[in-house]
């Protein structure tokens, strides 16, 4: 993976806030075993997911979109992961290709956003291809959602402790995903509430946490959708 200056800097100057890891890091982060359980339940998901259904959906929504509009049919994007760290995030391409293109939110009505990519990010759909993400370690299936490498720049300079976040993996999903905190990040206090789930969830995680997470997450995809745009 080639790396810029600045996510080198970004790497090599991550420190461990060790007031956070005695007030608002939860033991169980501490814990082999369930650490551990994390992994094998990522990886068994993961697996499960693609050998059921991930092998012939991802052959259809490669096809829609290959049939749409010219392009690769996956984006990588550069994000910071545990300890900030930069992989490459994968999604499904939902906007047309323009490879000079600066990086921009997606808007509500976004002319950039093609019509198979609406149906995709409403149904969230375009996130899977991070299964890969997870089974080669870089994300777990639930935890913070990183952010694009400038939104962390700017929001590092202007909230506190918000990289205390990248202390565990990101997520396919996380608790703000579930509790409905999706999409366009319009103003600081949309990021403040994120933010707020997310150091909840470092604080407070367990196994079972995430199994509830999952599940909530499904029922925010069906019920509460109405800011995946």
């Amino acid at each position: 993976m080639s790396l810029t200056i600045d996510n080198y800097i970004a790497v090599k100057d991550f420190k461990i806030d060790k007031e956070f890891i005695y007030k608002s890091y939860s033991i169980n982060h501490l814990d082999s075993i369930q650490v551990a359980t994390k992994r094998v339940v990522d990886l068994t998901l993961s697996t499960l997911f693609l050998l059921t259904v991930g092998w012939w959906l991802f052959a259809i929504v490669a096809l829609f979109i290959s049939l749409e509009s010219k392009g690769p049919v996956i984006f990588k994007q550069l994000r910071h992961g545990k300890n900030n760290r930069p992989f490459y995030c994968y999604k499904f391409r939902t906007m047309k290709f323009n490879i000079n293109s600066e990086f921009l939110q997606a808007q509500r009505n976004d002319p950039r956003i093609t019509k198979v990519g609406a149906f995709l990010r409403s149904t969230s759909i375009d996130e899977l291809p991070q299964i890969f993400n997870v089974i080669l370690g870089e994300m777990s299936l639930v935890g913070p959602r990183p952010h694009a490498l400038i939104m962390n720049r700017e929001y590092s300079e202007k909230i506190g402790g918000f990289m205390c976040r990248h202390m565990v993996k990101p997520g396919i999903t996380g608790l703000a995903q579930a509790k409905g905190y999706r999409g366009e990040i319009i103003n600081k206090s949309d990021m403040d509430f994120r933010l707020a789930y997310d150091l909840f969830y470092i604080k407070k995680w367990s196994v079972l946490l995430d199994f509830k997470i999952i599940l909530l997450t499904v029922k925010c995809i069906l019920f509460n959708n109405k800011n995946a745009y």
